[in-house]
């Protein structure tokens, strides 16, 4: 069992640019090819079920090249040229860079949509065009490699399952062969908008986060400045017997879309030569940070890197004195006495506080290099908000997986008296930095990954080699095994293998495994995309269905290339709709399902097809469905039977599901009734009771979700909706099928096709896997306690997930069974098992070793404020539906002054009782505490669907969009043009109080969602037209199509979106909020720091911990 090639990377295609404005077929005639169309009822089910779709023989691997520092994902506002041609299969073609240069396009027959003119859309026949896999690069074009990897070799495949994998049979995925295997797609998160936190402003000596902790522990992050040029890190090295595996990178939003077509992902008006490794300077040839760049001007003179001035978050490297915050408990109205700068020390209990000393995140601006393991030890992670650099020297990627400390308490007992939790957060496929090195790909042959015969832990840098390198120690649970014959190697004098360091597995924390047959439950899944499109009167009447067919018709060219690829459709109102796209028919066969209480699918076969057959009637039938319903009258929707009949259909394969529903489910399977009014009603009266509104209905759509889940069936859910939809209900089943719900509210034709369909777009390219299983081990003394995210699980070990991607999270918790050896390292390990959208079974392996330790006061300065306050958002979106919200925002605030309190109690030496000591690494959870309690989750007016989809999105979240989403950013936009070109891309962030709102200013502030644009009542009329182009707001809709006029101030406004949206993966919905009306009013309730109607100021809540604190101590 022993032996280290490198097959190739899975990668899906890069996300899309963003589009500024969703086309809609405009009624008219139907084309000629359905003036006649066949509309067939269809007979009962079949009895005996049709084979399995076939198949291409088994897949090849080829190797692929490591990306160039340079190549920039996310182009700027040019007009984005037409789809690229995708070449077929290149196999050891090298991918441009994420966003290479367009592909000569081949003019072939064209849809006639016409789109409307707002956004700078034309209308225009769009060409059919072939598509490249993820990464590929556009024909025509000098062939570079990708920045993130690029698609396996083209590959034929193994016939697809000839059935549904069996769920009691399948043996447990990772002690003996995994169940189902899904595609992981190799990039995480967004990047970082902040950086390390740097000590409080008051309190505390002042160590520069480059600065190792001055107690012992482990060292700190070191910025470093990022090399500017064309050159890499000097870091990375592939090393021998392995492969790299890519990764696409993230789409682009934004400008000007000429003609029909919307842009190959990530075009470039330019070739790529030497771009420097970040984002930076002109011509858009700098590399993008991370995840989908929406269409964004790259900005000439940016700094390189460009680098914006992050949020420093807390949390940095530990070892900081703590803030010692004075404080009398006489009301806090005018600033006086600043706190004592002594954290340990005593002082003297100022009378009063000073708003402008209290803690707050601080502006970052450089780029750290972040090795994960130095002198022998983890390294403490820079912030998830800052930007970073990894080199993997041991421990993960801390994007990958985080943990809510950097040193594990050796015991239960000093875990619970230090108040914070133990978890970890995990998110597989996060998307990495551009300079930062592909995770290897390691091929070991038929004998599979060498793993520990007890635990069944894979092989990685911290199992311990001995006598000769004839056995090896588990770091898991201790076990001594014996060294395969085929993998000995012999011992160097430091006691580590010879070979270490050319094998990915001995010496990376993350590392890929070609998974062998025994993880085979049957023959890896094709891609198969069916759409779902709700054509009830309401959803024809407000654009929805227009927009709907609209995105998906512009992101085909974005589905994976090859015959793997497979494509199906559906429309519903009271009835389901089947289409059969059989190339062979000249007109697509209708199929109607009458019976929405017990339904079954029409045809076993050509409902569902390689996309290579029916792509041309696909396009005729999206641009045909919106007239061909035009004058529905049927307002009813059997949304749950259309789910089930499609799941029918898709049963034998598995794969995504794309539910596009506007109204509340009225009829059929798992119907819904409107519960919102009997909330409004008596949400006074009966708080108690509130919070079951926010609880599914019944367990229909429940029992639905676990059967779509055990097919390996994903279900990702568009409301387009102007009304009540019960998103309480309808979240359980993306939620369990590894999907998510995306909420468009209300629904407006005019500004929201352009977000629906890079939504769209984002979530069909974006790296991502199917049937996947993945499980979590740590060493012995800890246990795991349980999992938090959108999954499906079925044993307590194990969480299935019909799909995985770059945006989701996995939280999962830990406990003590016994006690740890202090000086000790605890380990822990995720593995997921993932089928490739090319169709190869792979196994990711990430690890993290941290060490153990007796003291309290170490665990609060290594504590990672930004994981331990996303748990606590996670658990509080966890309770809504079960606690009333007045005991949720009790219990986020006692979780905060519990740790607090611990921290005054056990490891401060001031005795002065008039203080409030803050630990150095959790100085903001107060701050953090109080925006949390008056989210948009947690406040008390908002619409019950609102809080049902914050909870549903908190579910899956990553750390870095977890503090976005709650703590949202905001910058002035009315200066803009003050600023010189060589400042970061994004203004410095402005405190969240209304101090600094002021009557002539434009300000915007985003939290990763909606992005709410605030105009004064004084504004400079000129201001006004430069950013809106019109000379007054009075009449323009809240729902704001933000565009890009010809001068200064509209660029640079665009530019600062674009890069937002970019950062966040988001299109970021845009609202207008005016003084004096109640849109102003919205705004200024989400600035934190003030006071609210039921809510504290952020100097009123830092006195209540204070004094809860205090009463505690006595």
């Amino acid at each position: 069992m022993a032996s280290s090639s490198p097959p190739a990377p899975p990668t899906s295609r890069p996300p899309p640019p963003f589009a500024p404005q969703n086309p809609k077929p405009v009624p008219g005639s139907l084309p000629a090819a359905f003036s006649s169309m066949q509309i067939s009822r269809a007979p009962p089910p079949f009895a005996a079920p049709g084979g399995p779709p076939p198949g291409n023989g088994p897949a090849a691997t080829s190797s692929i090249r490591a990306p160039p520092p340079g190549a920039r994902p996310f182009l700027g506002s040019l007009p984005p040229p037409p789809f690229a041609a995708r070449p077929a299969a290149p196999l050891q073609q090298p991918p441009p860079p994420f966003g290479g240069p367009p592909a000569t396009l081949a003019s072939q027959p064209q849809m006639q949509m016409q789109r409307p003119t707002f956004g700078g859309l034309l209308s225009g026949p769009r060409s059919q065009v072939q598509r490249a896999p993820f990464g590929e690069p556009p024909s025509g074009v000098p062939q570079q490699p990708p920045s993130f990897g690029g698609p396996p070799a083209a590959a034929s495949q193994p016939d697809p399952f000839s059935g549904p994998p069996a769920a009691t049979s399948q043996p447990p995925p990772f002690g003996g062969p995994p169940a189902a295997v899904s595609q992981l797609s190799p990039f995480g998160g967004p990047p970082p908008a902040a950086a390390p936190a740097q000590p409080a402003p008051i309190g505390g000596a002042l160590y520069s986060a480059a600065q190792p902790p001055p107690f012992g522990g482990p060292p700190g992050a070191v910025p470093q400045t990022a090399p500017s040029g064309g050159l890499r890190p000097p870091f990375g090295w592939p090393p021998a017997q392995s492969q790299q595996v890519q990764f696409g990178g993230p789409p682009q939003f934004g400008g000007p879309r000429p003609g029909a077509q919307p842009p190959p992902f990530g075009a470039q008006a330019a070739p790529i030569s030497q771009a420097p490794p970040f984002m930076g300077p002109p011509g858009g040839n700098a590399p993008t940070f991370v995840p989908p760049g929406w269409q964004g001007q790259s900005r000439p003179g940016a700094v390189p890197g460009g680098m914006q001035p992050s949020m420093r978050m807390s949390g940095m490297p530990g070892g900081m004195a703590p803030n010692a915050l004075g404080q009398g408990m006489l009301p806090a109205s005018t600033p006086t006495m600043p706190y004592s700068p002594h954290a340990g020390a005593q002082v003297s209990t100022p009378s009063k506080i000073d708003p402008n000393q209290i803690p707050r995140p601080i502006p970052e601006t450089s780029v750290i290099i972040f090795e994960t393991r130095q002198g022998g030890q983890a390294a403490v992670p820079p912030a998830a908000s800052s930007e970073f650099i990894v080199k993997d020297t041991g421990n993960c990627n801390p994007r990958l997986m985080r943990c809510t400390m950097n040193q594990i308490p050796c015991t239960g007992d000093l875990l619970t008296t230090s108040g914070m939790p133990l978890a970890l957060l995990v998110q597989p496929f996060a998307l990495p930095h551009p300079s930062e090195e592909p995770i290897q790909l390691v091929d070991f042959g038929d004998m599979g990954p060498i793993r520990c015969s007890r635990c069944k832990a894979y092989i990685n840098p911290f199992m311990r080699f001995i006598d000769q390198g004839k056995q090896f120690i588990c770091n898991l649970c201790g076990f001594s095994n014996d060294t395969p014959r085929e993998y000995f190697c012999n011992l160097g004098p430091d006691g580590r293998r010879r070979d270490a360091d050319d094998r990915p597995e001995l010496c990376r924390g993350t590392v890929e495994f070609i998974a062998t047959k025994e993880f085979l439950v049957r023959d890896p899944m094709p891609a198969v995309y069916f759409f779902l499109i709700d054509v009830s009167m309401n959803a024809v009447h407000t654009g929805a269905t227009a927009a709907a067919c609209s995105a998906i018709s512009q992101a085909l060219s974005d589905l994976p290339e090859g015959p793997r690829t497979m494509v199906g459709i559906a429309t519903f109102d009271s009835a389901i709709h089947f289409y059969s796209l059989k190339r062979a028919q000249q007109l697509p066969l209708m199929l109607i399902v009458p019976d929405v209480q017990d339904v079954y699918t029409p045809l076993q076969t050509d409902l569902i097809l390689p996309i290579s057959e029916c792509c041309e009637n696909l396009e005729q039938l999206l641009e045909s469905i919106p007239n061909m319903f035009e004058n529905n009258r049927v307002a009813d929707s059997a949304f749950g039977a259309a789910m089930k009949a499609s799941f029918l259909a898709m049963k034998s394969t598995g794969g995504k599901l794309l539910v596009f529903q506007s109204v509340l489910p009225s009829v059929g399977i798992g119907s819904l009734s409107a519960r919102e009014a009997d909330g409004r009603s008596n949400i006074s009266t009966a708080d108690k009771e509130a919070h079951k509104l926010l609880q599914p209905v019944d367990k229909t759509l429940k029992t639905m979700a676990l059967e779509f889940a055990e097919y390996q069936v994903c279900v990702d859910v568009f409301l387009t909706t102007q009304s009540y939809v019960d998103i309480a209900s309808i979240s359980v089943v993306p939620n369990t099928t590894g999907g998510r719900v995306y909420y468009y509210y209300p629904f407006s034709a005019l500004s929201d096709p352009a977000k629906l369909f890079n939504d769209l777009r984002w979530n069909i390219s974006r790296p991502q896997g199917f049937e996947a299983v993945m499980r979590v081990r740590c060493s012995q003394g800890l246990q795991v306690q349980d999992y938090f995210g959108n999954f499906c699980k079925r044993v307590p070990t194990d969480i299935d997930l019909p799909a995985i991607d770059s945006d989701k999270t996995i939280m999962v918790t830990f406990k003590h069974d016994d006690k740890l050896q202090e000086n000790s390292e605890c380990a822990f390990q995720c593995a997921l098992l993932y089928t490739t959208v090319f169709g190869q079974r792979r196994i990711r392996v990430i690890n993290l070793s941290l060490s153990c330790t007796n003291m309290l006061s170490n665990l609060f300065r290594y504590a990672d404020l930004e994981t331990q306050f996303t748990y606590v958002v996670k658990q509080a979106a966890n309770g809504i539906p079960s606690t009333p919200l007045s005991q949720v925002r009790d219990q986020v605030t006692n979780t905060c002054i519990s740790i607090l309190q611990s921290y005054r109690k056990y490891c401060t030496s001031v005795s002065s009782s008039g203080q409030l000591i803050l630990p150095e690494a959790l100085k903001l959870l107060p701050l953090y505490t109080l925006a949390l309690t008056k989210s948009i989750g947690l406040c008390n007016d908002g619409r019950l669907d609102d809080r049902s989809y914050w909870a549903s999105i908190v579910s899956s979240i990553s750390v870095l969009l977890a503090i976005q989403l709650v703590f949202p950013r905001m910058i002035a936009l009315h200066d803009l043009t003050s600023r010189d070109d060589d400042d970061s891309l994004i203004p410095s962030p402005l405190t969240l109080n209304s101090e600094n709102i002021h009557d002539d200013g434009v300000y915007l502030l985003e939290n990763g969602e909606d992005g709410y644009i605030y105009v004064g009542n004084s504004v400079d009329p000129v201001t006004i037209e430069q950013i809106f182009g019109v000379s007054s707001l009075a009449g323009v809709s809240n729902q704001l199509v933000l565009e890009q006029f010809d001068n200064e101030l509209s660029r640079k406004v665009n530019e600062v979106v674009n890069e937002i949206r970019r950062q966040r993966c988001s299109y970021l919905r845009l609202r207008l909020c005016k003084k004096g009306d109640p849109s102003g009013d919205f705004f200024r309730s989400l600035l934190v720091e003030d006071k609210a109607p039921g809510g504290l100021s952020y100097v009123e809540f830092l006195v209540h911990v204070h004094r809860q604190i205090q009463s505690k101590m006595t």
